[in-house]
């Protein structure tokens, strides 16, 4: 098998240095990954914000175009910033 890009190729590398580990329980860890998953996504408080009109249907445009619920599109917005992962062009 061919590295066909960079990423592929930097994670051929790092195999071949012995990086990676086997998991003793592979379901374990797919449990785990989504019991951390649900609590990160888990929306158990309200809040009521007051936006402009045209902010808001330029909201609803986007999450129409991403294939979700515009509240869902805010709250992944905030979170994104929040933990510094919201970035300008």
């Amino acid at each position: 098998m061919r590295p066909s890009d960079h990423a592929e190729k930097e994670l051929s590398r790092s195999i071949e240095r012995g990086e990676w580990q086997s998991v003793q329980s592979l379901q374990e860890e797919i449990d785990n990954a989504k019991k951390y998953a649900k609590a990160t996504f888990k929306k158990d408080h309200r809040m009521n914000i007051r936006i402009a009109k045209k902010d808001l249907a330029a909201l609803k445009v986007k999450a129409l175009e991403e294939g979700i619920p515009y509240q869902t599109l805010v709250s992944s917005i905030l979170h994104k910033y929040l933990s510094g992962r919201l970035v300008e062009d």
